[in-house]
């Protein structure tokens, strides 16, 4: 079972994918087009060039896990912007978000460390 913790990188491809590619295929983009290590444990994330649909691929120590998700009626709206690199960068809350069709940026969540005052 493939578990997302809040330690884990997620590194989310800006360009879009072409979703013909099984996990060799993804695999090569994330060394030649991302610069990562695909056995890393990072989980990348992909999608199509129309938006309907989301890859997520990573390797949990014993093999390769490719996941996919498909809107039926709608397209996933938000995606991160152009960068050098060619990826953005989430934590795991903002992939849960961004999985359900809503904005990272804006899912208004903690952050995931702060300073507590102490008493007195």
């Amino acid at each position: 079972m493939l578990q997302v913790t809040p330690h884990m990188r997620i590194l989310v491809a800006v360009e879009p994918t072409d979703f013909r590619r099984g996990i060799d295929g993804l695999a090569r983009v994330c060394r030649e087009a991302l610069g990562c290590d695909p056995f890393s444990g990072t989980l990348f994330v992909f999608r199509n060039r129309k938006r309907t649909s989301i890859k997520i691929l990573t390797f949990d120590g014993q093999g390769m896990w490719l996941c996919q998700k498909r809107l039926s009626d709608s397209r996933f709206r938000w995606w991160p912007e152009r960068r050098e690199g060619g990826s953005h960068r989430l934590d795991a809350h903002e992939l849960q978000v961004l999985l359900y069709n809503g904005n990272p940026e804006r899912a208004g969540a903690s952050p995931p460390w702060r300073r507590v005052p102490l008493p007195g």
